[in-house]
């Protein structure tokens, strides 16, 4: 047992220090968040690191009788100092355990905080006159600290899959409320979600047509112009019960570590969930793997074909043409977010809704084609129209409809039998296809959200 509650083990002295009261100092480089437990406390854990033990750290686990008694970390980063800890093992791992009749702890601001003054304490804390000396000097030591990540893995938005936690980096983008008390963050890392297999039923686009964003309402302009135009931005929602731990960490701007994101479907869109078992890393402003990510982002952007979908290199299918071979090609972020009213874009995206949905009702009844396509690719997703001499060109003419039915089911992505009927359970993976567009709006009021989009000058081959 310590005597001294001046002095304060190094982590890797604490961890033979079984069934022991110590005292640690260390920078908290993990944040779980708080829960009740199955009894009347509620629980949370922190991962700490120093000097002699900055990977795998320590977890220290915290009980209270309150979530307000436990500690309300500004960021991870930051220093807490710990008195009559002990010291015990659960599962093989050596961990910390905070004990609301004795332990105390305090927090203080990390790498560049100015005075050593601690932001929250315990009620049992003392302070004393060498906490100055430990404070800054783990303060100088996170100056040049680089993190060895270990076993952790952090993957891009590029990699993830349906139903499983991810560990990722990410720049928050945009972060707001989205309904009443629901509120969404917008994560993006610079790389391209992989494209989801979509369901075949297609007769339900009038009553049910397929979302163009997760959130009920667009984004405003003024919000929209300021993201990234390449690579995804990952919608995550709050599970329940979370948002109120979470927001307070969560800033525009800032790239963050993530640990166990849950990535799911909603819609046919992408979709993160920050959970009860979501945790946040201390990410400094010159971490390693931060400079990594922005680096690949900037040999991207170098590349002459750098706004395509990265599923979609070398090149898209020659399903369609266009009659523009010299113009760049653009994302449709970058269509929703141009400046000016009317414009031209070439752009290389997937179909993956038609309405109507059937070749036989793409006429009016005076014989012109109206046709409104859902074109996605890794960005965004929007609503571009064929009409009249566009949708002319756009089919070769006025073929038959089967011809028409065949050439809407390679946009689609539909499986058909040897028959030519659509086989129903089987999902699409609608090819990427180019397209020229244009935008424009059905009145002299500009207001934003009202702008349209037009199909013109393509063409689907044989």
């Amino acid at each position: 047992m310590v005597d001294d509650d001046y002095k304060f083990l190094q982590i890797r002295d604490a961890i033979t220090s079984i069934n022991q009261k110590v005292n640690l100092i260390g920078v908290i480089f993990e944040i779980g968040f708080p829960k009740q437990t199955k009894g009347t406390d509620c629980f949370c854990t922190l991962k700490i690191i120093d000097e002699s033990r900055s990977k795998p750290g320590i977890s220290v686990n915290f009980f209270a009788e309150s979530m307000e008694m436990l500690p309300h970390v500004a960021s991870a980063g930051d220093i807490i100092q710990l008195s009559h800890v002990v010291m015990k093992t659960h599962c093989g791992e050596v961990n910390a355990v905070f004990n609301k009749r004795f332990s105390s702890f305090a927090l203080y601001e990390g790498n560049g905080g100015e005075d050593c003054l601690p932001y929250q304490v315990s009620s049992k804390f003392r302070p004393r006159d060498l906490d100055k000396t430990f404070i800054k000097g783990l303060r100088k030591w996170l100056v040049d600290f680089q993190l060895d990540e270990g076993l952790t893995k952090f993957l891009f938005l590029r990699e993830i899959k349906q139903e499983e936690r991810v560990n990722l980096i990410c720049k928050i983008v945009h972060i707001c409320e989205v309904a009443k008390d629901e509120w969404m963050a917008f994560l993006w890392d610079g790389t391209d979600a992989p494209p989801i297999s979509l369901p075949t039923k297609l007769d339900d686009e009038m009553n049910n047509p397929a979302p163009l964003q997760l959130e009920p309402v667009p984004l405003p302009g003024d919000v929209l112009c300021t993201f990234p135009t390449i690579g995804t931005i990952l919608r995550v929602i709050f599970d329940q019960g979370m948002q109120k731990h979470l927001l307070r960490f969560l800033h525009t701007g800032k790239w963050v570590k993530f640990v166990n994101i849950l990535c799911e479907v909603h819609s046919g869109l992408w979709r993160g969930v920050f959970t009860p078992f979501t945790k946040l890393q201390y990410t400094p402003n010159e971490d390693h793997l931060v400079s990594a990510w922005q680096r690949l982002y900037n040999e991207r952007l170098s590349l002459k074909w750098g706004r395509i979908p990265y599923s979609s290199f070398p090149w898209p299918s020659n399903i369609t043409v266009v009659d523009y071979d010299n113009v760049p090609f653009v994302t449709l972020r970058d269509v929703l977010s141009y400046s000016k009213v009317t414009a031209k874009f070439k752009c290389v995206a997937r179909v993956v809704a038609a309405f109507p949905w059937q070749a036989e009702d793409f006429l009016s009844p005076l014989g012109t084609y109206r046709i409104r396509l859902t074109l996605e690719d890794p960005t965004a997703r929007i609503h571009a129209f064929l009409y009249g001499e566009d949708g002319e060109k756009f089919f070769g003419g006025y073929p038959s409809v089967d011809a028409l039915t065949q050439k809407l089911n390679k946009l689609l992505g539909l499986t058909v039998s040897d028959n030519g009927k659509q086989m129903n359970n089987s999902p699409r993976n609608p090819p990427w296809v180019q397209f020229c567009l244009k935008s424009y709006y059905l009145s002299k009021t500009e207001v934003w959200g009202s702008r349209h989009y037009r199909i013109f000058d393509t063409k689907v081959v044989e």
